[in-house]
């Protein structure tokens, strides 16, 4: 099977697994179903593809003309509005929680740093999708420079935007977090990132679905555990009861 098939047919999978998996959720039944289907999911895929192999990655003139937004489409705060005004001159990345040396980067730190770009198909759990180019360093690199502790599991991502009055935020575990085409972007398709697409920064995971890639991020944090973070399902559209934490496609 190939690389495009295999990540189709996962996407559908999980689509319709969380579709199916929101009209059971209520029950400790259905989540029961529920987390035993993501640990299944989890395992299927890594199994299928590796747990350092790379998604597909295209060429410049593969990528599509237009790129939705979707989720928030901006940050309806005064401080956003004036960093947006102001190119983002003093926006902050934060990398903290379990690390040696806590950071606090400028967006001209993170151009510094070294850059990786790929071209790369962005999948949807609403079923579309787009191909775009992304630049920014590599997720890796700020956990090295901050030095993750051995305790560590996970690494939250948090975001400046809200929905439905509830703070957005993700999170991937160790595997995902130190994978090569796990980057922190500021650039799409060689230009500032739009704001609708989550300027002036937002995650690329490759290898999951949409809703992992969070955007306006403002830090990304290691932890032990997610239990305490929001209401412990590790990610917005978890806690909410919509999606499953593991998007692996």
């Amino acid at each position: 099977m190939t690389d495009i098939k295999r990540r189709s047919l996962l996407a559908g999978i999980a689509a319709l697994g969380t579709g199916a998996c929101a009209k059971i959720a209520g029950s400790e039944t259905g989540q029961d179903l529920f987390d035993t289907a993501e640990d299944w999911h989890r395992a299927a895929q890594r199994t299928l593809a590796g747990r350092q192999r790379l998604a597909p990655e295209y060429a410049p003139e593969d990528r599509s003309p237009t790129f939705k937004g979707n989720g928030s489409l901006t940050v309806d705060t005064p401080q956003y509005r004036s960093e947006l005004a102001n190119g983002f001159a003093n926006w902050r990345l934060s990398v903290s929680g379990l690390v040696e040396v806590p950071l606090s980067l400028s967006m001209e730190q993170l151009r510094a740093l070294p850059q990786r770009t790929q071209i790369t198909r962005h999948d949807c759990v609403e079923g579309w999708s787009a191909i775009g180019e992304w630049t920014g360093p590599q997720l890796s690199t700020l956990l090295d420079q901050a030095k993750v502790q051995p305790q560590a599991n996970f690494i939250v991502f948090r975001c400046a935007d809200t929905l439905y009055g509830r703070d957005y935020y993700e999170s991937v575990d160790m595997i995902d977090a130190y994978h090569p085409q796990t980057i922190v972007a500021h650039l799409m398709n060689g230009k500032a990132i739009p704001e609708k697409n989550g300027a002036p920064l937002r995650m690329r995971i490759e290898r999951q679905l949409g809703y992992k890639h969070a955007k306006y991020l403002t830090g990304v944090e290691a932890v032990a555990s997610l239990d305490d973070i929001g209401d412990g399902k590790g990610g917005f559209w978890e806690d909410i009861g919509n999606y499953q934490w593991y998007a692996g496609i």
